[in-house]
């Protein structure tokens, strides 16, 4: 390339350099922290003008991760006060020999950090526990010489790549214990001028090029002033609008689906009585689903029970005698257990308050929520203490079970899932009762998702007064999301990581 057309292409760069750009050229020969010292910019800005002259073959950035060992909140403190087990060494060398509570107690440390200490004394036989008493066995010179793990506390921080055998024994002791050190990553970038970088750094470069059109640009209009050219190649900082979160649009298009399928919608309150969540569904007094490790009871409050003192009298008919020629569980039924007050485990407490405001006249009829719902489950990746169900019942004297799984393949359908399979079940309100699960095709696997039934006279009989077929079913709606969206762990759906929200593709 001859020197003319070399100084016009450096020229042409130099023209299409932004401000940030132009800023950190004098100083593109030092390090990243001397450049955002000297330029003023903070390190995002910094970030941008790099990626900018990266784009424009001026220099290369290079990212290095670097781990570094460092102290850790435990770590701080006893690098001042003394790791317990010093702490307790200086105690015994006082007193050869003490009672376990005494040295605890004197040693004024925490039953964790008493144990450790002498955990670690102990592995380097410097002392010896006989009878409740802990004896100190060391030597002077032993005492007073600082160990592995004290000589290393001093020295950090430091790169875990610099690391001794005797360093990474002493690391490895105080990692597996609580935050007396930490391992941090460290992204390290280092810049590498190309030819022409190297010709351009250093240099201050001025410029009158115009940046944006202004109101002020416009009234005082200079032909002889010109616009910085511009790279529409350039990558740019993204720009995210505001957008529902991914669970609310979910739930938006199931309430969307059902609405379309002719269902009215039934909504409630999170709180209800025991009456509406276990006895109207005719779920036992001494039932395990009751129990305090399953269901979150509301401490010493009360609630009501229905005005209607017929649906009341029949839910205990169906509990004590059974109706319709069952036998009921056989036990007495007691009203004050009934009014206990608790969080709603299931929507289909929903479901039993509708049916019991519904008139003959009102039938057919069909109804839906989608709601939260509280048990008191151990959290981890596939169980939460709250979570999302979708309720459906559908009233019709000439219902049978054949719609019942028509309606909830027409569901799955419609939510974006085309096969589904069904198989026998048992659950305490209805019979027969199935379970459904629905393909998962990125995985392929059947995840189950529904839990279906058609109402038990036991039922029926107390709230609607006959035994008419009610097609009941109780999809968790979680986990259809989890599988639309690939989610493997549960707690993603309520996570508020801003740049998996941004980057979640909407359930099409």
């Amino acid at each position: 390339m001859s020197e003319s057309n070399e100084n016009q292409e450096v020229k042409e760069i130099i023209d299409k350099l932004s401000p940030i750009e132009r800023k950190i050229l004098p100083f593109l020969n030092l390090e990243l922290k001397e450049i955002e010292k000297k330029s003023g910019l903070d390190h995002v800005s910094i970030t941008r003008a790099l990626t900018f002259l990266e784009a424009k073959s001026i220099l290369k950035v290079k990212n290095k991760i670097k781990q570094v060992i460092d102290l850790g909140t435990n770590g701080i403190y006893y690098k001042k006060q003394g790791l317990p087990e010093r702490r307790l060494l200086s105690l015994l060398e006082s007193d050869n020999h003490l009672l376990l509570d005494e040295a605890k107690e004197s040693s004024k440390l925490s039953d964790n950090e008493f144990k450790a200490a002498i955990g670690a004394l102990k592995k380097k036989a410097l002392v010896s526990l006989s009878n409740g008493k802990i004896s100190l066995n060391a030597k002077k010179e032993e005492i007073i010489k600082k160990s592995l793990e004290e000589q290393f506390i001093d020295i950090l921080p430091i790169e875990k790549s610099q690391l001794s055998p005797e360093m990474t024994f002493a690391f490895n002791n105080l990692n597996a214990r609580k935050d007396i050190v930490e391992l941090k990553e460290e992204k390290i970038t280092t810049i590498d001028l190309t030819k022409l970088g190297k010709s351009l750094a250093g240099r201050e470069i001025k410029s009158d090029l115009l940046e944006e059109v202004t109101p002020e640009v416009i009234v005082s209009w200079n032909k002889s002033k010109k616009f910085r050219h511009y790279d529409i190649n350039a990558n740019v900082p993204a720009i995210n609008g505001g957008k529902k979160h991914f669970v609310n649009e979910a739930i938006d298009r199931g309430r969307r689906v059902w609405l379309d399928m002719g269902f009215k919608e039934m909504v409630g309150k999170k709180t209800v009585t025991s009456f509406w969540n276990f006895d109207a569904l005719f779920t036992a007094q001494d039932h395990s689903v009751r129990e305090m490790q399953d269901t979150f009871f509301i401490k010493d409050i009360k609630g009501k029970l229905p005005s209607n003192k017929e649906v009341i009298n029949k839910v205990k008919e169906a509990h004590e005698k059974g109706v319709d020629g069952s036998k009921g569980w056989q036990y007495k039924w007691d009203e004050e257990t009934a009014k206990k007050v608790l969080i709603r485990t299931h929507t289909t407490t929903l479901s039993s308050q509708t049916l019991s405001r519904l008139n003959k006249e009102d039938l057919p009829a069909k109804f839906f929520a989608i709601g939260k719902c509280f048990r008191n489950e151990t959290v981890d990746w596939k169980h939460g203490f709250e979570f999302n169900q979708t309720e459906g019942i559908v009233i019709d004297p000439n219902a049978n079970i054949r719609h019942l799984i028509g309606y909830l393949k027409e569901f799955a359908k419609k939510m974006g899932y085309e096969k589904v399979k069904f198989v026998p079940s048992f659950f305490p309100y209805t019979e027969p009762s199935i379970e459904g699960s629905v393909w998962n095709e990125e995985k392929k696997e059947w995840t189950e998702v529904f839990a279906a039934g058609i109402f038990r006279p036991e039922v029926t009989i107390p709230l609607l007064g006959t035994a008419i077929p009610v097609l009941a079913w109780g999809p968790g709606f979680d986990r259809l999301m989890m599988t639309a969206y690939e989610i493997s762990d549960l707690r993603e759906l309520y996570g508020n990581d801003l740049k998996q929200l941004r980057n979640k593709k909407r359930w099409i």
